[in-house]
């Protein structure tokens, strides 16, 4: 699948702001957004971020507002992560759809 193809409007250039400021350097979608199973009212957009190599010393609980802001420029709930369960983590990165990635 390809962002065009996704069932929810991205603006890029938001997106791309919003993970410089914070030192991503690629932030992907996965999960129901990618299936035919999403329900654009009710769905939460998954979303895993991968960050530049300590972009994330002194952050503390400013991390936990990410989901948030990035709810905000998506205009739906965001299940926001960087770490993924080692059970699940093969399956998330082989579907992910990244929406930016450091050039």
């Amino acid at each position: 699948m390809s962002v065009a193809e996704l069932p929810i409007q991205i603006d890029r250039e938001k997106i791309a702001e919003f993970c410089r400021a914070r030192g991503i350097r690629r932030l992907s979608l996965f999960g129901s957004v990618l299936r035919e199973d999403f329900d654009p009212q009710r769905s939460d957009v998954d979303v895993l971020a991968e960050f530049e190599p300590g972009a994330l010393e002194g952050v503390g609980f400013r991390y936990f507002g990410y989901a948030g802001q990035l709810s905000e420029i998506l205009g739906r709930k965001v299940d926001f992560c960087s770490r993924l369960n080692r059970y699940i983590e093969e399956a998330v990165r082989r579907e992910a759809v990244p929406i930016y990635e450091r050039s």
